[in-house]
């Protein structure tokens, strides 16, 4: 019988808060380590989705640093030492567990946890004690207004009318082509990245003119998802839209699967783009939309992809993993910038420096500290999920249309 989604993502993860030592080298015992810490989800209902995007890219760039010979501070090489919380997916857990790390623990650095709800919860504790706060998996139409209130934070993925506005205009082309019609059937979880995407959907989809035909939220941790499905097959809508979770996206797909609900477009939120979602549904996902998509043709991607398997057992996501790690070699490069671990020069070299990361070379976003130019709008085709919207962007794809019909399931 296969695992569950969480179970497969977060079976390994151990249970209890837990500090991992990353020693320097012998040779050099006069070189003090850089102490990053950071609080993750993984157990609860945000495990598969840290599991997955956060948890394995943080492993992934401290091995490469420490591989490295550590981080460049000035003239010295540091080693990398790691100090990890589970935050077992609560927002008061996650903010309990970095004020431990600023104030008992005494990190130099703290990377932020997994989601949109846990990065808004904890961003006041990184700006009180003055921590640059790279949010790599949080969408929030706040980013401008929050990038004013803590001037050391950086929300990496933008806004969730970016990515709504997008979808939407590629609904409104296509239906201009005739390709499809008016009626939009859309659930979305109620937590933090499903009531900013749903907000920033409703208002994108009433401004180009497409009706609501269902429309229903649903609590997190929420078992069965038939009834969801059931509702919005009965709406017999052109295009079904889920802002939801991984194992909602994962339950939602099978679901529809199952009932054999197929509109024209099938777009769904966070887990999409994880391969494990290729790996549940292998041809089924052809034809599935999502947030995110990679230019499969860029060398640094597939050596990104590549590498991130090598180490870790498993390949990433194509959409916040890359992202997450682009963050990273920005940090790294800020500090070898600064020649420095102080945290307020490390953030001014963030705020108004240029980086070269597997996304390319790039400035954050001056207004929401966004990391600019990648896709928002992605579709499974031929076994990869590409980029489809910029349309003007390397290696961006045409979306394929209608989506397929699922076959039967077993």
């Amino acid at each position: 019988m296969k695992r569950s989604l969480a179970g497969r993502v977060a079976g390994a993860l151990c249970l209890l808060a837990s500090a991992t030592i990353i020693p320097g080298s012998a040779a050099n015992a006069e070189d003090a380590a850089v102490k990053i810490g950071y609080a993750i989800s993984k157990t609860g209902p945000n495990a598969p989705g840290a599991g997955v995007t956060t948890l394995p890219n943080y492993q992934l760039w401290v091995k490469d640093v420490n591989d490295a010979g550590g981080l460049k501070v000035g003239p010295k090489r540091m080693k990398i030492e790691v100090v990890e919380y589970d935050d077992r997916s609560q927002s008061e857990e996650a903010v309990r567990a970095v004020e431990r790390l600023a104030t008992q623990d005494r990190v130099d650095f703290i990377l932020p946890p997994w989601g949109t709800a846990n990065n808004l919860a904890v961003g006041p504790i990184f700006d009180r004690y003055g921590y640059p706060q790279l949010a790599g998996t949080s969408v929030t139409d706040r980013a401008a207004s929050l990038a004013k209130r803590w001037p050391n934070s950086f929300w990496l993925l933008g806004t969730g009318g970016e990515y709504a506005e997008a979808f939407v205009t590629l609904l409104e082309k296509l239906r201009g082509e005739g390709k499809i019609g008016n009626s939009v059937a859309m659930t979305s979880i109620a937590d933090g990245f499903g009531i900013e995407l749903a907000g920033a959907g409703r208002a994108a989809l009433t401004k180009h003119g497409f009706k609501l035909v269902y429309d229903e939220t649903y609590p997190l941790g929420t078992q069965d998802l038939a009834p969801i499905i059931a509702k919005a097959k009965a709406a017999s809508p052109d295009v079904f839209i889920a802002f939801s979770y991984p194992p909602d996206t994962i339950g939602l797909s099978a679901q529809a699967q199952l009932l054999g609900f197929n509109p024209k477009v099938f777009y769904a939120g966070v887990g999409v783009a994880f391969p494990i979602y290729k790996e549940r549904f292998g041809p089924a996902a052809e034809g599935v939309v999502s947030l995110g998509g990679i230019d499969a043709s860029s060398p640094a991607v597939k050596q990104y992809i590549a590498h991130h398997k090598e180490v870790t057992g498993r390949e990433p996501d194509r959409w916040a993993s890359l992202v997450t790690y682009a963050s990273l070699q920005a940090l790294q490069q800020a500090i070898e910038k600064a020649g420095s671990i102080d945290k307020a020069a490390v953030s001014k070299e963030l705020a108004s420096g240029t980086f070269d990361t597997i996304l390319g070379r790039f400035s954050f976003d001056k207004e929401t500290r966004k990391i600019p130019g990648f896709f928002t709008v992605g579709q499974w085709q031929k076994g990869e999920f590409v980029g489809l919207i910029p349309e003007g962007a390397q290696g961006a794809a045409r979306i394929a249309l209608p989506k397929p019909d699922w076959p039967k399931a077993n």
